[in-house]
């Protein structure tokens, strides 16, 4: 499938694939999209997760079919005529999704994309990341890393993996990161604090985060309160692409380390994030070598 997902790098831009499920609009971030399949036959996986819809080979390669509108609560219905497979690749997992029929290929800015509130995101239990307004009609972005999760937790962020790194040492270096989920930020925050890092300050996107930075700025005290900027890539408002373009730009700050961890971390991602100046490129499923590599960064021994 051509997507054209290879938008110049830092504009803060992203193209978002619009399907339906259930008769309601959701949309992926057409970056974590491997290839999008007409319906197929599966193949029961017995005493499989119940979202699991079963199995098909594609390539020679087996991939695992989530039903997304029994994961949502939706009337199930099957139409081999319409329906769909979205296949992902995220946090180096191919992974199969049910919809029911595909709209399109949207072309928009993070700063387009709203939050969910409170009253609509409970950082529990809610799989939508974002809104946004396409000619009226509202389009909820879906949190697939969360529904991947919830199904096969080790695909997710394992905080355990610091117990496999020995006795730490305590860390004071000031460390911010920008992460726009809740639960995800929350992990990060718990398991750097397990490794030893201790002076972290949160921040939702990367917008957020470059605001803190111009407010040390003007203090006049930047690189006493930061030693290191840690962003994923998907972030409403600013993503972290933009946000290390940003960084790279500013006399100021151009010299910070800043690690991606995101769960986009492919061979195309991994050459924007290169060409844009990261130190290192972290998948989100590699949180060991991710404090290793932080480890390395701020000099910090074992």
């Amino acid at each position: 499938m051509d997507t054209n997902i290879l938008l110049e790098s830092g504009t803060n831009e992203l193209e978002i694939l619009e399907f339906m499920v259930s008769g309601n609009y959701y949309g992926i971030n057409v970056a974590k999209i491997r290839e999008i399949l007409v319906y197929n036959p599966l193949t029961p996986i017995p005493n499989g997760h119940p979202n699991v819809e079963g199995a098909f080979t594609t390539r020679g390669e087996t991939i695992s079919i989530i039903n997304l509108a029994r994961c949502l609560g939706m009337e199930e219905r099957t139409d081999p005529k319409t329906d769909m497979f979205l296949i992902t690749n995220f946090n180096e997992l191919n992974t199969g999704f049910h919809v029911h029929g595909v709209v399109g290929i949207h072309r928009v800015n993070w700063s387009a994309i709203i939050k969910p509130d409170s009253m609509m995101n409970c950082a529990s239990s809610s799989v939508a990341t974002g809104i946004v307004n396409f000619d009226g009609k509202l389009v909820i972005l879906l949190d697939f890393e969360k529904i991947v999760a919830d199904i096969s937790p080790e695909v997710g962020i394992k905080v355990g993996d610091v117990d496999q790194l020995g006795k730490r040492k305590t860390c004071n270096a000031p460390i911010l990161y920008a992460e726009d989920s809740q639960l995800l930020s929350k992990m990060i925050f718990d398991g750097l604090n397990k490794a030893g890092y201790v002076n972290l300050i949160p921040a939702n996107n990367g917008l957020e985060l470059w605001e803190i930075l111009q407010q040390y700025k003007e203090d006049g005290n930047v690189r006493d309160k930061v030693a290191c900027v840690i962003t994923d890539i998907e972030m409403p408002q600013m993503d972290g692409h933009r946000l290390l373009r940003l960084i790279r730009a500013d006399p100021e700050l151009k010299d910070l380390p800043v690690i991606i961890f995101s769960s986009l971390i492919n061979e195309e991602m991994q050459r924007k994030g290169e060409r844009l100046g990261a130190n290192a490129q972290m998948s989100k499923n590699e949180f060991g070598a991710f404090v290793k590599k932080l480890d390395e960064l701020l000099l910090h021994e074992d």
